[in-house]
């Protein structure tokens, strides 16, 4: 029997100008950290490596047990395909105020332009929002190269973008190229790619926190966009309780909605990938075989190695849990 275990990670907290206080709430965390934008719950991002908090491997880096486990930890193919640093990276959002227009390149301008780095395609699942909270995502207008610049040079670029509003439970996928942003109000999960690469359009004349205009990238932007109108951003689901219902299943992910009343059993022997599971409500126990009980709770993130045969769930009341798995 492995030696792997399902993994707990320190949150990486960012302080970013458009931030706020629901995530230290939502998360029951003390922290200095002001403007808490984003949690980075698992990254294998260079410089944002989570560590590891529970058991034989606390203090270790996620890149490092891959890279000692290999297939043992994220599955022969994903190994093969993304080798040691983990494929995906999941976060917490609190937009206090609006984020920037902004868009991500492919896996193939990201290697070209950024040294082999992946491209970014992301989804979404808002877990809180204010009342008339939005997202932008895609064009609702025909346009070229030209035609975007014109539009961000004379600041009218969000209203040629696809407006939403937003309720709870709501869940959009956003393939690279996607021109979006999340605006004031919303609190969601990101699940994406292992990438930090953000191109802005434009950011309102919003100073930084060191005083300054923040820098957007016009041009890079120009090259990564989809000017491609598609309408389907927003991903439709009828969630039924005690089952996995599949969210989004793309090359990259497959996510998966997991609301539990009672004990849950699932067979992970024909799964060639690791498991995430995201505490979005309430919390439970997770049970492995051989291996010791772990309580995951509202706000917490595991890490269920590829290697493990089959987890019991235990809810505490009525939980809720994103899962998420590499195909």
């Amino acid at each position: 029997m492995s030696k792997l275990y399902t993994l707990k990670f320190k949150p990486i907290l960012k302080s970013i100008v458009w931030g706020g206080e629901k995530i230290a709430k939502y998360k029951n965390i003390s922290t200095n950290i002001h403007n808490i934008g984003e949690s980075w719950e698992i990254s294998g991002l260079e410089g944002n490596e989570s560590i590891v908090t529970n058991g034989e491997y606390a203090g270790e880096s996620i890149n490092s047990l891959v890279s000692k486990f290999k297939e043992d930890l994220v599955g022969k193919a994903v190994y093969n395909k993304t080798g040691d640093q983990f494929p995906l990276l999941i976060k917490f959002i609190d937009a206090h105020s609006d984020l920037s227009i902004q868009v991500h390149p492919n896996d193939e301008m990201a290697k070209s332009k950024h040294k082999g780095a992946k491209g970014k395609t992301e989804m979404w699942y808002v877990m809180d929002s204010d009342k008339d909270a939005h997202i932008f995502a895609g064009f609702k207008e025909n346009l070229n190269k030209d035609s975007y610049v014109k539009r961000v040079e004379d600041k009218s670029i969000s209203s040629a973008i696809q407006r939403y509003n937003v309720k709870n439970g709501d869940v959009f996928f956003l393939p690279a190229g996607t021109v979006h942003t999340i605006c004031a109000g919303c609190f969601i999960v990101e699940i994406q790619q292992s990438s930090d690469i953000t191109y802005r359009i434009y950011d309102y004349g919003r100073l930084g926190f060191d005083g300054k205009e923040r820098e957007l990238h016009t041009d890079l932007a120009k090259e990564a966009i989809d000017f491609t109108i598609h309408n389907d951003y927003k991903k439709e689901y009828s969630p039924i309780s005690n089952k996995l219902n599949t969210l989004i299943d793309c090359p990259y992910f497959t996510s998966s909605l997991l609301e539990l009343d009672k004990e849950f059993t699932q067979d992970l022997s024909q799964i060639d990938s690791f498991e995430i599971l995201i505490c979005l409500e309430s919390e439970a126990i997770i049970q492995e075989r051989g291996k010791e009980d772990i309580h995951i709770k509202q706000g917490e993130t595991v890490l269920i190695p590829a290697c493990c045969q089959a987890i019991n769930i235990q809810p505490k009341g009525k939980v809720k849990l994103i899962s998420c798995i590499i195909r």
